[in-house]
């Protein structure tokens, strides 16, 4: 018990020195996680880490999952609902059926196997591409397609990854019956995830207490996902389909103190998850290597190659056609979504990085067929999937943002930011406009005290002052803008003030964290409404 919470806390540590070391480095944390976890396996004394595959498909899947359906606009996803569909479902079958083709005539595997392999490698991660092109400054819609296509292409990887692996131990498979299978899964998954959502909901309304509600959001992914896994189902999309839900109908009926509370309460446990699995895919390469020992060393880099070069040039030549073949055919999806830039193809087509989600169902293959023999070519397997996944994080998350430069696409999301910071502006003077005109009819038609009305009126012009405008000219910001800082300075000098008073006992404790959260909110609205930088 004892070495297994040391082992733990020295995990935490290399987490977060590796978080310090990807920030100075400005390298996508991923990347730094996973040298880190090679260097860490190979150093002589350190405990022996192996990931266990049902603790990732279990235990940490589903929390990734539903804080991305979360965080997913509902609106946004069904708008892009045809290119995220083409990616999920039709790109991730085409690179499985490549793969299997590739590993079958070019490493003499089985078609079953080749299949397996295929579905393990096919599925992008929908953690660091997302990492990576949110720090670029990418084209919204990108991002949109790119987190929506990682929400869903774990569910259609992992279907196919159970037909394959039944193909293998039975030696038998039919289309029509796997097909009917498949849909099935799909619809009622969809069911079972929008009940989910809605029982957490009302659940969490009802209870009424912050520390209770965010104990029902984290139970909430578990019940959404281990329910199909226990039918033999996936789980992802009835997990994906929860989270939707809850973003799209959460925002009533959540109360604000569990909303702030659970913000900072997710956004710790996601990066915590995160940080641990890129460590741990780190980990694994040792105890990979010790099991691969009978394997010829230029065999296994020749089979990495191949099916690298695979996976890569596989979702090239389905986005091109994905994207165009559509509005060629159909002149009412050309009429309702114009033709995106070719830069935009470039990039999702580039941005096809495997993580986590692979390596655990390579991990889960089975030992042994029911018969008694050896899974075949289960060691060249496991090597396979790591090597794919260096590859795609190493190669594609360093060279991404040279990508993107050389395309000018950081241009092209700086002014799309500009614009959706414009509206969002806009959209604060209205509501302030709107609750404006409620105040005036509120304290006429209710006859408040003078000074109750005076009271509210500050307040709203108070907040009528700060609101953010952008700059009129170069270099010149107006005094909403300019003054967050001098808040931030006048901030910093009452907590001064107060921790005077609290050493000078002339307040308790308790009224200093009294005092300082109501300074903490003052702050967090300001950061709030300054978070993404003076325009």
């Amino acid at each position: 018990m004892v070495a297994t919470f040391l082992t733990f806390l020295l995990v935490l540590t290399a987490l977060g020195a590796s978080a310090i070391l990807a920030r100075r480095l400005e390298i996508a944390p991923a990347i730094v996680f996973l040298f880190v976890g090679i260097i860490l396996a190979f150093l002589p004394g350190f405990p022996r880490i192996e990931m266990k595959p049902e603790g990732v498909l279990l235990l940490v899947l589903p929390p990734l999952i539903y804080s991305s359906g979360v965080a997913m606009s509902w609106r946004e996803f069904r708008a892009n609902l045809r290119p995220i569909g083409l990616l999920a479902i039709g790109c991730v079958i085409f690179t499985t059926v490549l793969v299997a083709a590739a590993a079958h005539y070019a490493l003499g595997f089985p078609w079953s196997v080749g299949f397996v392999l295929g579905a393990i490698v096919s599925p992008p991660d929908v953690v660091a591409p997302l990492a990576i092109a949110r720090r670029l400054k990418l084209p919204h819609r990108i991002l949109v397609i790119l987190e929506g296509e990682g929400l869903a292409n774990d569910a259609t990887a992992l279907i196919l990854y159970r037909f394959a692996v039944l193909a293998v131990s039975t030696g038998a498979f039919s289309l029509a019956p796997a097909a009917e299978t498949f849909v099935a899964i799909i619809a009622g998954e969809i069911v079972f995830g929008i009940l989910v959502g809605w029982l957490s909901l009302r659940l969490r309304q009802w209870a009424r207490d912050p520390r209770v509600e965010i104990s029902l959001s984290l139970l909430t992914p578990y019940l959404a996902f281990w329910v199909p896994e226990h039918f033999h189902g996936s789980g992802v999309i009835a997990t994906v389909v929860t989270g939707l839900y809850v973003s799209w109908n959460g925002p009533l009926l959540i109360s604000s103190k569990t909303r702030l509370q659970g913000i900072f309460f997710w956004d710790f446990v996601i990066w915590l998850i995160e940080g641990v699995l890129f460590l741990m895919i780190g980990f694994q390469l040792r105890s990979l290597m010790e099991k691969s020992k009978a394997l010829p060393v230029p065999e296994i880099l020749t089979a990495i190659a191949i099916i690298c070069a695979i996976v890569v040039i596989a979702r090239f030549l389905w986005v091109f056609p994905g994207t165009y073949l559509p509005r060629l055919v159909s002149k009412r999806i050309a009429a309702r979504d114009s033709k995106p830039p070719w830069q935009y193809i470039v990039v999702i087509g580039f941005t096809g990085i495997r993580g986590v989600v692979s390596l655990a169902v390579a991990l889960a293959l089975p030992l042994t067929l029911p018969n008694g023999q050896d899974f075949p070519h289960r060691d060249l397997i496991l090597l396979i999937t790591f090597g794919v996944i260096a590859f795609t994080l190493v190669g594609i998350g360093l060279t991404l943002p040279m990508l993107v430069k050389a395309l000018g696409l950081s241009e092209h999301g700086q002014l799309e930011a500009i614009r959706e910071r414009e509206a969002e502006i806009a959209a604060r003077r209205e509501i302030l406009e709107s609750a404006r005109g409620s105040l005036d009819r509120i304290i006429k038609e209710r006859n408040l005290p003078e000074g109750l009305a005076r009271f509210l009126e500050a307040r709203h012009e108070t907040r009528m002052r700060a609101l953010p405008e952008p700059p009129r000219e170069e270099g010149q910001f107006t005094p909403a803008t300019q003054g967050a800082s001098l808040v931030r300075e006048i901030i910093t000098l009452e907590r001064l003030c107060l921790h005077r008073l609290l050493r000078e006992g002339k307040i308790t404790d308790e009224t200093r964290r009294r005092i300082e959260r109501d300074l903490d909110l003052e702050e967090a609205a300001v950061d709030n409404r300054e978070k993404n930088g003076p325009l």
